[in-house]
């Protein structure tokens, strides 16, 4: 009912956590801006996910690189995958982790994008900076 109602007010805000990830389709007007607050990482501490990073450390790896940075990059193209559903859609992603330019991990979450256009906005929050 929440997304039926979105859908049908172009005017509305929906906050979503987790769940709107993966599976929402909101195509056309509807949706066209998507604010993303944090990079997706799993939790670390989770059992499942603390289990695989256990395994590829076991064997030398770094469970960093070969885990936890994947499944969040794949995450990270599926909630952006929810802004662009039709040829036609159009819209603007704010990224508000700053990690995404200030960690070297950054640049793989960017270069998964499709191409589009990028402003990096500095100091957005601080007027002594301009």
């Amino acid at each position: 009912m929440l997304l039926d109602k979105f859908k049908s007010d172009i005017n509305s805000v929906l906050f979503g956590l987790d769940s709107f990830w993966m599976g929402v389709d909101v195509p056309g007007e509807a949706l066209s801006n998507l604010i993303i607050t944090r990079l997706p990482f799993q939790v670390p501490d989770h059992p499942v996910v603390q289990a695989k990073m256990e395994y590829i450390e076991k064997r030398g790896g770094n469970s960093f690189n070969e885990y936890s940075l994947p499944e969040a990059i794949l995450k990270f193209r599926q909630g952006i995958g929810r802004l662009i559903r039709h040829r036609n859609d159009q819209g603007i992603i704010a990224i508000l982790d700053s990690r995404i330019i200030t960690k070297s991990y950054g640049k793989y979450f960017i270069n998964s994008l499709d191409e589009c256009e990028i402003e990096i906005v500095e100091n957005f929050f601080d007027p002594e900076k301009d």
